[in-house]
């Protein structure tokens, strides 16, 4: 009864900047952490980055300073700027969201993926 939906996603040159969003929506009560994960083509699924209810955030090593995690409470979204890409950025980005819905049950919830393709 929770959907993460993410958005922004497309091409751009090396450089550039590209800015990621994730709703929530549906039956929920609360969302705890946010994070958002990669998956380049061939490789695995690779945590990026995650901001937690009260705003503490944590980075892969190969996105610190380039990349900025934060949130929209009121509005239940996740967004994730991205600038100075690298064409190692390339990957479907994934939204994930620990949530309890209205029964007050924790559950984890992933989006669909938004593909970002850096390259001139």
């Amino acid at each position: 009864q929770v959907q993460l939906v993410e958005s922004g996603g497309g091409l751009v040159q090396p450089g550039g900047s590209l800015r990621l969003s994730c709703a929530a929506s549906g039956s929920i009560f609360s969302i705890n952490t946010m994070r958002w994960y990669r998956q380049p083509p061939g490789n695995q699924r690779e945590l990026v980055a995650r901001i937690t209810s009260g705003g503490s955030t944590n980075y892969a090593d190969s996105v610190k300073g380039r990349f900025t995690i934060s949130r929209d409470s009121a509005k239940n979204t996740v967004y994730l700027q991205m600038n100075s890409l690298k064409p190692e950025d390339t990957a479907v980005y994934y939204c994930n969201a620990d949530v309890r819905d209205t029964t007050i049950s924790p559950y984890n919830y992933w989006g669909r993926g938004t593909q970002v393709t850096v390259s001139s």
